[in-house]
């Protein structure tokens, strides 16, 4: 279905990896890093004890300048880079580039290791410096966060060797990944389908089709299992064995650090899925019913329901719905989306060679975003669109931020884009016909069900693949076994254990980044904090200021700090209840579901 489905437009990023903008830029990134090497070579002596804080300040203000250019630089060009590739695979020219870019930032990787070195041996008077001179105290919080950071990295030559092998290493193994999980393809009813294409028959009405769909996905998998768990091995591998030497104890306490929670945080939103699971289990069996199934397969999860289930959006439905949903709450919001859809910023074609999922990226030089996804005409896939207009809604208002302060963890990144697809829902939900509402309702905690106790599926698994990785490398038969363990310790009895999926670990792509380990729970961390966000702030007037400040925020404190200030701008509630360390906060959003899965069944029972 891709007549009227858009392809993004990159010219104004740059036209052609030939151009003369990108050349120019490469150039500049080359000089951009060699001012910063120079400013670091007089950094020690500007901090020195007995020199002057007026002289102090400007070397480090100008320190924090020339690494924040050098970094714009890099991310603009290997953004584009990986834009090119990951919109198609099998373009050689893009994967040269990418490396190419890596060879080229390799030393400003060396020169974060020195700068944040520097900054750590002089701690007392780097936070000196913060809170005293007027052009650093912005950056406070970066530079708090770097010294702490600096406790877990190796000496600058190991670092420079650390970030060269990965290139070669860690992030060779997953781009295999993406070439293969984008390329990867079976015959259905006589026509070859790629696993992404596949997956999308998950949302079709005839549960025959969702089946065959379904066991020629997993046909897909098995056909590549061997070099995707050499892919995830080598990832895995790569990640512990820097990461110890770094000094962490372990991937959890990395991406705890990295998400800028704490762990009492990350146990009581775990926790508080897990006392929910009862609820999502009763939902699943109730959807069973609805089926007329006696219990739900893996492959009957996103089965649409109710009598609007076979409604096929076509894009300029979706983009106009997505925008229209934003306009009650924030019209600029709104006027961004249109703005950014009229202007094709948006990749939503699914075709062979594209990776399947969808993701946002921005592009700082050009202060612009772009969204790739894989539009199919469900409603699961306008929600995606309006997610990934959330990531660049967030980038919109943080474009002009210098980018030490805009840099927010993975858990904030997906506060704004889940945020924008709860707005999306209660949209569409307020005006639909009442006999409409039901596929709406079902369609949310399907939603949930999935950033949730999907989610937490891909949590223990990945607790599992890091702890038995550490001794040994795992055969694909292992790590469809932990899989399938995991699904059946959240799913529980509600799904048929015979018809799971072993190879969730192949088809998801954040198991296969070597510098961002646990890439899931932040799914759920966003889902309920945009939840809790929501409900605190829905009947406040103001709160779309509010909303925009939160954002704005996100990359200059931790995720604890920004949900206080949500309490402090929120003035109905005390502050006790934004205090995401506690589990009554994340029972908020909770409850908002357990509303909806109790609307299903009164639906059930005709009330």
């Amino acid at each position: 279905m891709s007549a009227g489905i858009p392809k993004w437009d990159l010219n104004s990023i740059y036209a052609s990896f030939d151009c003369k903008e990108y050349k120019q830029d490469c150039g500049h990134l080359r000089e951009r890093i060699a001012a910063l090497e120079t400013l670091l070579d007089a950094l020690p002596d500007a901090l020195a004890a007995g020199s002057a804080d007026d002289t102090a300040g400007e070397a480090l203000f100008n320190t924090i300048n020339a690494w924040e250019t050098a970094g714009n630089y890099a991310e603009n060009l290997g953004a584009y880079a990986e834009a090119v590739y990951t919109a198609s695979t099998q373009d050689e020219r893009a994967r040269a580039e990418i490396n190419n870019i890596e060879t080229l930032r390799l030393p400003l990787g060396k020169d974060t290791v020195i700068f944040s070195g520097f900054l750590a041996a002089n701690k007392e008077r780097v936070l000196h410096l913060a809170g005293h001179d007027e052009r650093v105290k912005p950056y406070t919080f970066f530079l708090s966060e770097t010294i702490e950071k600096a406790a877990f990295q190796m000496e600058s030559g190991l670092e420079d060797l650390a970030n060269d092998l990965r290139r070669s290493a860690g992030d060779a193994w997953s781009r295999l990944h993406e070439a293969l999980a984008s390329t990867t393809s079976a015959v259905l009813d006589g026509e070859r389908k790629t696993a992404t294409e596949l997956r999308s028959l998950a949302n079709n009405t005839d549960r025959n089709l969702r089946r065959r769909a379904y066991e020629a996905e997993l046909e897909a998998w098995k056909a590549v299992e061997i070099p995707m768990a050499a892919a995830l091995n080598g990832v895995k591998g790569f990640a512990i064995t820097v990461d110890t030497r770094r000094g962490w104890k372990s991937p959890l306490q990395k991406s705890i650090f990295q998400s800028r929670i704490d762990e009492k945080t990350l146990y009581s939103l775990i926790s508080a899925i897990e006392n929910a699971l009862p609820q999502f289990r009763r939902y699943l069996t109730l959807k069973a019913r609805i089926l007329g199934i006696k219990k739900c397969a893996f492959f009957d999860i996103f089965a649409p329901v109710g009598k609007s289930a076979a409604k096929n959006w076509n894009w300029d439905e979706a983009a106009t719905f997505i925008a229209d949903c934003f306009e009650d709450f924030d019209p600029t919001m709104a006027a961004f989306a249109r703005r950014i859809y009229a202007a094709s910023w948006v990749d939503a074609e699914m075709r062979d060679g594209k990776i399947g999922g969808a993701y946002c990226t921005d592009f700082p030089l050009a202060k612009e975003a772009r969204i790739l996804c894989n539009f199919n005409g469900s409603f699961d896939s306008v929600l995606t669109a309006a997610h990934e207009t959330g990531h660049a809604w967030h980038h919109e208002l943080i474009k002009d931020l210098p980018r030490a302060l805009s840099r927010y963890p993975m858990t904030l990144a997906e506060t704004a884009s889940l945020f924008a697809e709860t707005l999306v829902f209660e949209a569409a939900v307020k005006s639909a016909p009442r006999n409409e509402k039901l596929p709406l309702i079902e369609g949310s905690v399907k939603d949930s069900c999935q950033t949730l106790v999907d989610i937490l599926s891909r949590y223990y698994f990945e607790k599992e693949l890091f702890l038995r990785r550490a001794d040994k490398e795992l055969s694909a038969a292992e790590l469809c076994a932990m899989m399938l363990d995991a699904q059946k310790k959240t799913y529980g009895d509600a799904l048929d254990g015979e018809k799971l999926h072993p190879y969730m670990w192949a088809a998801k792509i954040h198991y296969y980044s070597p510098s961002l380990p646990f890439y899931n729970y932040p799914y759920a961390f966003g889902h309920l904090f945009a939840l809790s966000l929501y409900a605190r702030g829905r009947d406040e007037r103001s709160f779309a200021r509010v909303y925009r400040d939160i954002l704005k925020a996100a990359g200059n404190c931790s995720a604890g700090e920004l949900a206080l200030k949500a309490g402090f701008d929120i003035s109905n509630f005390e502050i006790s209840d934004f205090d995401i360390s506690n589990e009554n906060f994340w029972k908020q959003g909770i409850n908002i579901i357990a509303e909806r899965i109790s609307l299903l069944e009164n639906w059930e029972k005709g009330t």
